[in-house]
């Protein structure tokens, strides 16, 4: 079983930085895919980022150039830096993993593994 817990969430004005972490438990965090999602209220929950288990990366278009998903395989966490955060982008964030290893899954709601979700506060 692999469990995910998200921290970093946190309140900041807009064109501020903030970091999010994802520790994983169970499994090492290089063994399989992983992605950043967030869910603002009233909307469907939508996909961020996601590195598979050989570290490409793919984004959304609403972040790229702004965020960067990474991992650190000695602390099995996964991270998401955003950088020159907007309004827009306040929601509740979680991480996800799969075991499918590749990027098939990308940013497609479709992972196996979900953490609780932190929050992040983008206020102008």
């Amino acid at each position: 079983q692999l469990q995910l817990v998200e921290s970093g969430g946190g309140s900041v004005q807009s064109g501020g930085s903030l970091r999010l972490s994802c520790a994983a438990y169970g499994y090492p965090v290089n063994s399989f895919a992983m992605g950043w999602f967030r869910q603002a209220p009233g909307k469907e929950r939508e996909g961020v980022a996601a590195i598979d288990a050989w570290g490409r990366t793919t984004y959304a278009d609403s972040v790229t150039g702004r965020f960067t998903i990474s991992q650190d395989n000695a602390k099995n966490t996964l991270y998401l830096q955003m950088n020159s955060l907007k309004p827009e982008d306040t929601a509740l964030y979680y991480c996800a993993g799969d075991f499918r290893r590749g990027l098939q899954l990308g940013l497609r709601d479709a992972y196996t593994y979900w953490g609780q979700g932190t929050q992040v506060t983008v206020s102008s």
